[in-house]
């Protein structure tokens, strides 16, 4: 047995010599079964060894090679000499293969294959269902027959020990059971077929992954497996050899006082050694205490996620310069780290682990409808992604790591009254519905051939986003919200500018939130917390408020070396953060026939669809098409508008995909504004040429007149105000010592100063609703000062993306599609207390417009009814049937004098 434990050290498989950190010592390791002795114990570490405890001992057999290995009499065509039964010879085992929509080899190969080679040998102890004393010969004695139903040598435990906590299906598992759902992929081909069409593989070469052959001797090996027994499969052993021990797993490296840790038998690194990960190729070197920081995680010698330019050795997942937060004693002990792990060498195992959590999908770790720091039950259908990232994301509440100082606490916005639908119970079907999919086709993406690469930029499917043109409302029960329907997690980098070219350590952490920059010069070019996700940009042929996108270009992929530059829209991959939220707010994400209210998503949860209604006030029920509302083009000739309202008319929108082009002052504008301007920084500067974002009115509240949240994070994740918003919608505003009713909390106020609309002081042409030819000045401080409350709302339309008019006015003289109705209708209003409601964008409303003006030179006479009578008159709520006919003036006062 002796000789025999000298070959198996020597072959080991035929690999390559054990590197420097690992010694070939399989009686210094777990898998010594033997009976203990003086020289071993069974609690505490082994002496001489830096290894812990053994978990499975014999009562008294002592030899520790018997119980795989047999001179005589082993398993038929399994070696090396294997002294035990195998599924499919002495016994029929199948089992549950790992499968996923990205699993590229799945399409490759054309179906899952059931284990082969070494993985066959060590699911013999590793699912569970055969005794580990059950062995084929055993001092010259034949048990082969009975090998699977009877134990030869007596055990302390006789099959191998669940996990160390949840069982099988707990994640940190020996026994794996025979569901390997949630286990890596064994038994798949890897060629270069495979790696092109992933895009995220080595192609393998024998270095560092690759066949053996003569003379090449790769560090990870593939075998010759699979039904025809000739193609380079994935087995157990690409990774894991049974026999090894870390020499100085205990000891402490002087780099970084980190140990190196449990390895866990692989034959590379189980942590990243290299500070930072290497961006090109791959370091196999094994890190020791003679080289410490040497090497990266054996994950990424076959997952080569610097595709660009060092784009995963840049993220904030991974680069030392960012990812220096400390594991908590707790949980490095739970997830077998060494303790004092910081985030940047656990690399991908902070959200990975190649045995994890029963119900997981992708292998993540914690990933599953729990909300504990322990292990998962999980099962079948329990997948909860954000569970993955609330262990770290949750402000310390798991306690997972030591400092959240730069760790964007995301799980409390979630939890927030108005959050988007990222639990399986905030979605229509009741299940996590988000499944990025590298094998799907429809009418903007081909992602099923050869080299479609959609794995890799998290893509996801129309439909699986909400659309359908043939069954659009059972479509919608898709729509969902998930953490990588907006981040890629290997490309997020800590920047305020997520387009700095090729990414260096200095210009990847310069931002300790990774937020964009809330400054003068504002754009809406994304910030590294979005760099690399996948989005849609719409493109139009119409010109006017109604015409909706007719196509669009879908945009992924990492900038890599890219130069940001103003045009860079164009680009192949996500530039503006609006292209990330259209992809689900338009009609890219759901089916759009361009109606009234019709089969858009609505936002009431009661109806089964997706959102949480908004209160009554609003007559909110379904979403809009931020595409179409937020469309940039000037077109006088074709606003959308009623005919008779174009002159001096032109559309209007909040600059999120285009700049508006207005102007302040009266030499290049009609405006006439002076150069003290109506906004709050940064809007000040560059008005007419910046551009926003949608989370910065969208998101995390804010306290006071700003939309920067400080030390919350950006972005649309949750609110306690509704429609995600970070102040209160829709207030009223009144006279100083009157009801002023205006909420400090005011979104609009916000950005716009509020001084300009609620006080009766304010002087200076500081909008554009000012009377320059009767005195009246100010129009917003002279309507204030005469009545005793406005909703804002009264003129302005009630969903402010974009709109028909000018300054996103409303004009109850020519109400149209919008509201369901054909041509343009007016609505009777007959007093103070009649407003005119049909949402969405009439909440409210009381404005009346005979004829726009240029902006600084409105009169009262371009306000009033048009007159309308018969078919042309919309009965309004209130009774009225018949518009008010006395002088435009007197029907001002009758509308808008104390009303409610």
């Amino acid at each position: 047995m002796a000789l025999l434990l000298v070959f198996w050290a020597t072959m080991r498989l035929g690999v390559a010599p054990v590197e420097a950190a690992r010694v070939s010592d399989v009686r210094n390791t777990k898998h010594n079964f033997s009976a203990t002795s003086s020289s071993y114990t069974v609690t505490g570490t082994i002496p001489g060894s830096d290894q812990t405890a053994r978990n499975v001992v014999a009562n008294s057999e002592t030899q520790v090679c018997v119980f795989c290995h047999t001179p005589h009499g082993a398993t038929n065509t399994q070696g090396p000499l294997w002294n035990r039964k195998v599924a499919g010879q002495g016994y029929t085992q199948s089992y549950i293969m790992y499968d996923s929509s990205t699993l590229d080899a799945k399409q490759v190969q054309g179906a899952l294959n059931q284990p082969g080679g070494s993985s066959k040998l060590c699911l013999s102890c590793h699912d569970g269902t055969v005794a580990i004393g059950n062995v084929n010969v055993l001092n010259g004695t034949d048990y082969s027959s009975t090998a699977q139903s009877t134990s030869n040598i007596a055990t302390n435990t006789a099959f191998m020990p669940a996990g160390t906590t949840g069982g099988e299906f707990g994640g940190f598992t020996r026994k794996l059971g025979t569901d390997l759902g949630n286990d890596h992929p064994i038994s798949v081909s890897y060629n270069a077929t495979l790696a092109s069409r992933d895009g995220e593989l080595r192609t393998p070469t024998g270095n560092p992954v690759g066949p053996r052959s003569k003379g090449v001797k790769p560090p990870l090996p593939l075998e010759k497996t699979g039904p025809a027994g000739n193609e380079d499969q994935i087995q157990c052993a690409a990774c894991h050899d049974p026999h090894i021990r870390e020499k100085d797993a205990n000891t402490l490296l002087t780099a970084d006082n980190v140990k190196l840790g449990n390895q866990k038998f692989l034959r590379l690194n189980r942590f990243q050694g290299n500070k930072p990960p290497s961006a090109t190729g791959f370091d196999s070197t094994t890190e020791d205490s003679a080289n410490p920081n040497k090497g990266d995680i054996i994950c990424m010698a076959c997952h080569e996620k610097n595709q660009t330019a060092g784009e995963w050795s840049y993220s904030v997942h991974a680069n030392p310069n960012v990812a220096n937060e400390v594991y908590s004693d707790a949980a490095a002990d739970l997830r077998e780290f060494p303790r004092g792990l910081p985030v940047w060498k656990a690399a991908c195992l902070n959200c990975h682990d190649t045995h994890t959590v029963y119900g997981s999908k992708r292998l993540l770790r914690e990933g599953t409808n729990m909300d504990t720091l322990s292990p998962k039950p999980g099962g079948a259908g329990t997948a909860a992604l954000e569970e993955t990232c609330y262990q770290c994301h949750d402000g310390g509440g798991n306690g997972t790591l030591t400092n959240y100082t730069n760790v964007p606490n995301i799980k409390q916005d979630f939890q927030k009254a108005r959050h988007m639908p990222i639990r399986s119970d905030h979605q229509a079907a009741g299940t996590e519905k988000h499944d990025i999919n590298s094998n799907f086709t429809d009418t903007y993406n081909t992602c099923n051939t050869a080299t479609s690469k959609c794995g890799k930029d998290l893509m996801e499917s129309r439909e699986n986003l909400g659309f359908s043109d043939t069954a659009p409302i059972t479509a919608l029960k898709n729509r969902h919200a998930e953490c990588t329907d907006c981040h890629n997690p290997h490309r997020v980098i800590r920047a305020a500018n997520g387009l700095p070219g090729t990414i260096t350590a200095g210009n990847t952490s310069t931002d300790t939130r990774a937020t964009h920059t809330h400054a003068a010069g504002h754009t809406n070019a994304i910030s590294g917390a979005l760099r690399g996700a996948w989005g849609v940009e719409p493109k139009y042929t119409g010109t006017d408020f109604f015409s909706m996108p007719t196509s669009f270009d879908v945009k992924r992929g990492d900038p890599g070396a890219g130069t940001y530059t103003a045009s860079a829209d164009s680009a192949t991959y996500v530039t503006r953060e609006y292209q990330i939220c259209l992809k689900c707010h338009s009609n890219y994400g759901y089916y759009d026939a361009n109606a009234f209210n019709a089969d858009r998503p609505m936002l009431n949860s009661a109806t089964g669809l997706t959102g949480t209604s908004p209160d009554g006030r609003t007559n909110f029920d379904r979403y809009t098409n931020q595409a179409r509302e937020f469309q940039p083009n000037e077109s006088r000739t074709n606003t959308g508008a009623g005919a008779s309202y174009q002159t001096n008319n032109k559309r209007s929108w909040h600059p999120v995909i285009g700049p508006t082009g207005r102007q302040l002052n009266s030499g290049t504008s009609s405006r006439g504004i002076s150069s003290s301007s109506p906004w709050l920084a940064p809007w000040t500067n560059g008005v007419g040429t910046q551009t926003m974002y949608c989370t910065d009115c969208h998101g995390s509240g804010t306290t006071g007149k700003t939309v920067d949240p400080g030390t919350n994070p950006w972005g649309p994740h949750g609110s306690d105000n509704k429609f995600i918003l970070k102040g209160v919608w829709g207030p009223s505003m009144g006279g100083t010592g009157r009801d002023s009713g205006e909420t400090a909390n005011f979104l609009c106020f916000k950005c716009h100063d509020s001084a300009v609309y609620t006080t009766r002081s304010d002087s200076g042409r500081r909008t554009g609703f000012y009377d320059g030819t009767r005195g009246k000045g100010n129009l917003h401080n002279y309507h204030v000062d005469r009545i005793q409350k406005i909703y804002c709302t009264w003129c302005h339309v009630a969903v402010p993306h974009g709109w028909k008019n000018k300054m996103l006015l409303v004009n109850l003289n020519d109400v149209g599609a919008e509201a369901g109705q054909t041509g343009s209708k007016e609505v009777a209003i007959n007093g103070s207390s009649d407003v005119y409601n049909n949402g969405p964008y009439y909440v409210n409303a009381k404005l009346k417009i005979k004829a726009f003006s240029p902006s600084g030179n409105w009169d009262y006479a371009n306000c009033g009814s048009s007159g309308k009578s018969g078919t042309n008159l919309i009965a309004n709520s209130g009774g009225g049937t018949s518009n008010n006919t006395s002088s435009d003036i007197n029907w001002m006062k009758s509308a808008c004098t104390s009303p409610p």
